[in-house]
């Protein structure tokens, strides 16, 4: 069978796996959210279906935690939201939701609401409601083992201790075959106890980086 999923200016639809993990079959996609996309007119008006993305940003709801190295995560998907022209004004499944598209593919950019050791709580289910399979979450985080401003890519490992991402493996049936962003902080200078580095802002010099 195929869902097909519509939003303002992109039609996306996939075929439903019967080997998907559980919590992929926890409900189905909602025929009133459809997104479609099409290759351009030279290529005979033919049509191409893209497999939407997930694309959530770890991090702490609220002014307090604004522009902390622990909120990183949240200053990447406001960034992907201005470029891409992407409008953050939904809540869904306690988490802060936008519905647009990178060039022809559909993208669903989320900022869980709960805080973030309960981040799971919005991803297992935007999953579940939207059937976006594990190769298509890509979660982005703050990662200390990285120097200040270093990217990384994976296409899957396990949570390194971020509760963040431990509670997201959790709500996916404990799967960890799904990609991350990781955006390094660095680590604590000196004797700095972590949880206080996590909730520090940045510096000048190292905002810039």
């Amino acid at each position: 069978m195929w869902y097909a999923v519509s939003a303002p200016h992109c039609c996306i639809s996939y075929p439903r796996r019967p080997c998907s993990p559980r919590f992929l079959r926890k409900c189905s996609v909602p025929t009133s959210f459809c997104v479609q996309a099409s290759l351009p007119e030279n290529n005979n008006g033919a049509k191409v279906e893209y497999t939407p993305w997930l694309i959530v940003g770890l991090g702490n709801p609220g002014n307090k935690y604004h522009g902390t190295r622990h909120n990183i995560g949240f200053e990447m998907i406001d960034s992907i939201a201005k470029t891409q022209g992407v409008v953050m004004n939904t809540i869904q499944s306690k988490a802060l939701v936008g519905i647009g598209s990178i060039g022809e593919v559909p993208i669903l950019l989320a900022k869980p609401q709960a805080y973030m050791n309960y981040s799971g709580e919005s991803v297992g289910p935007l999953a579940a409601y939207y059937q976006v399979p594990l190769r298509h979450i890509l979660l982005v985080y703050d990662e200390m083992s990285l120097p200040n401003g270093v990217l990384r890519i994976q296409p899957k490992g396990g949570h390194g201790y971020h509760n963040g991402v431990k509670s997201v493996m959790g709500h996916l049936d404990g799967c960890r075959e799904f990609p991350r962003l990781c955006i390094g902080i660095g680590n604590p200078p000196g004797t700095m106890d972590m949880k206080a580095y996590l909730l520090q802002r940045f510096s000048t010099v190292e905002r810039h980086q």
